[in-house]
């Protein structure tokens, strides 16, 4: 996966263009991705991404994510 391909299922995913994701925005770019994982799995996820525990991940919280992976 490249920076690009991210931000591309990113922004295409972020149709608010508010630059964050809810958990369904969340799981819709894992898809685009080609990242499946089970609900438990993508909720937990989420939650350990969202570092800020506003409830939504940024750009920068899910390449972070990612990275960690």
């Amino acid at each position: 996966m490249t920076v690009e391909s991210l931000l591309t299922a990113f922004r295409t995913i972020d149709v608010q263009d508010n630059g964050r994701l809810d958990l369904v925005g969340f799981t819709l770019v894992l898809d685009e991705l080609g990242l499946i994982w089970s609900k438990a799995e993508t909720q937990e996820r989420f939650e350990r991404a969202d570092v800020n525990h506003d409830g939504y991940i940024t750009l920068d919280e899910l390449q972070a994510m990612l990275d960690a992976l």
